[in-house]
């Protein structure tokens, strides 16, 4: 669980802004969501597949130099 401590110079939003952000990239809300309902295995597998034609659609990753 991600943790937040409030400076003295620091506002209430501002903290809660900064909550909010790590909890975004600790992925606590797309991990809720996924495991609000049960999934059958058929449509995990299809739920994959239909993302892996997604992305190799955009093409090959090319490494910045």
């Amino acid at each position: 669980m991600p943790e937040v401590v409030i400076h003295d110079d620091e506002s209430f939003e501002r903290a809660l802004k900064r909550f909010k952000k790590k909890c975004e990239k600790a992925g606590i809300l797309s991990d809720l969501r996924k495991h609000r309902h049960f999934e059958k295995p058929g449509e995990k597998r299809k739920r994959k597949i239909s993302a892996a034609v997604r992305n190799g659609r955009r093409g090959p990753r090319v490494p910045r130099v």
